[in-house]
């Protein structure tokens, strides 16, 4: 490695004093080794043009490392050549001769990154999208507006059908609150009304209703089981044939009705800190705790029904409660939500502000009130997914 520096028109210095010197040092003769040449260039007097290669700066840093020899265009053999090159500082020192043309490093290769698509996932007949932040739908009878909360998924789901059997009298709604993932919630949106309606078909004596709702949600649940997924789903649904409201839960979403303006709890939460789930847990060898304000089983999970949650399964069953009531001239409509309305606003809360947009108006506006309520719960705090349905019972007297 060669090093030479020089400070012109310098009161104190010169290019001749004895402080600076001019010496060659070999630090390697290997053709790896690298030459870093710092030299003053005086303005030239000579008429002859400078050199191509000459920088326009007075001051010139070169740092390179020559190519392999495989990579080297040409070897120049002229001796008078490397001697012009020597001279003027800028000589690569390669062994047997210089190189005439370096190869100039490549632009790395462009990296290709795929884009994210954004999946919908609907399940049968319908449910939200996992990623979207809002799911409004308007139907037959019916609205439903979800809402997501803090989580990066929504893991609400909600299914609705009507004319069953093409039957305009009868009509299936359900709306279903996963944990631990929305794989849970799909599912049961997707199975859970087939099964319903498989059951209700089997059965000979219509006053067994409620039982076959209920091997509706067994069924559903072993089903999924046999998926070997976790997570679970808290469920509420309504079946609607014959005149008559067949409401059931299995967790902590609710359901209430609207009968003249007056809220009416159709279910019930499952809860660990209801005291007849409490003693069913703990005669089966669980136990409830207090955890941080939220009674759970085993510690951990809040709800005490659901489908799913099969680390859980000895104490967290599917069976639902199921009320079935006649559908009257005073019933004027059904909320099917989550706990993420339920844990911020009352019942009659709930009713006393859908109420004004669906009854003694000419255009109601059910949508609207579903949107209500997801927002006042959102005012008031809540950070969880919000799914609220709105059915119209009068269209189906």
């Amino acid at each position: 490695m060669s090093c030479s520096v020089a400070v012109s028109n310098s009161p104190v210095f010169s290019p001749s004093s004895s402080l600076f010197c001019n010496k060659t040092s070999i630090i390697s003769s290997s053709p790896d080794a690298l030459n870093l040449t710092l030299t003053h260039l005086k303005p030239s007097s000579s008429p002859a043009s400078p050199s191509p290669s000459s920088p326009s700066s007075p001051y010139r840093l070169r740092l390179q490392k020559p190519p392999s020899v495989s990579l080297l265009s040409s070897f120049s053999s002229s001796a008078s050549t490397a001697s012009s090159s020597s001279a003027s500082g800028s000589t690569v020192g390669l062994g047997a001769g210089s190189v005439s043309t370096i190869l100039k490093r490549k632009r790395p290769a462009r990296l290709d990154i795929p884009l994210a698509t954004t999946g919908v996932c609907f399940g049968v007949p319908t449910t939200p999208c996992e990623v979207r932040r809002e799911i409004e739908r308007e139907g037959d009878g019916y609205s439903v507006y979800c809402k997501r909360g803090r989580r990066e998924a929504m893991e609400d789901r909600f299914s609705a059908s009507v004319q069953l059997q093409g039957d305009s009298k009868q009509a299936f709604f359900g709306v279903f609150d996963g944990h631990g993932g929305s794989k849970a919630a799909e599912f049961a949106a997707q199975n859970l009304e087939r099964n319903i309606i498989d059951e209700i078909v089997r059965i000979r004596d219509k006053s067994e209703v409620d039982e076959a709702v209920k091997e509706g949600y067994l069924k559903t649940d072993a089903e999924f089981l046999k998926e070997d997924v976790s997570g679970g789903t808290c469920c509420v649904t309504a079946l609607i044939q014959d005149g008559k409201l067949v409401v059931s839960n299995a967790g902590d979403c609710r359901a209430v009705m609207s009968r003249g303006g007056v809220a009416e709890a159709l279910t019930s939460d499952h809860r660990p800190s209801r005291e007849d789930e409490k003693d069913r847990i703990e005669s089966l060898g669980g136990y409830v705790d207090l955890c941080r304000g939220v009674w759970r089983i085993q510690g951990c999970l809040a709800v005490s029904r659901g489908i799913g949650d099969q680390h859980l399964k000895q104490w967290v069953i599917a069976e639902p409660e199921t009320k079935i009531i006649s559908i009257k001239p005073e019933c004027e409509f059904l909320i099917l939500a989550s706990d993420g309305l339920w844990e911020k606003v009352t019942n009659q809360e709930a009713v006393d502000i859908a109420r004004p947009s669906c009854i003694g108006i000419n255009k109601p506006n059910p949508l609207f009130a579903c949107k209500k309520l997801v927002e006042l719960s959102v005012s008031r705090g809540s950070s969880d997914d919000i799914s609220v349905m709105l059915v119209q019972l009068g269209r189906y007297i």
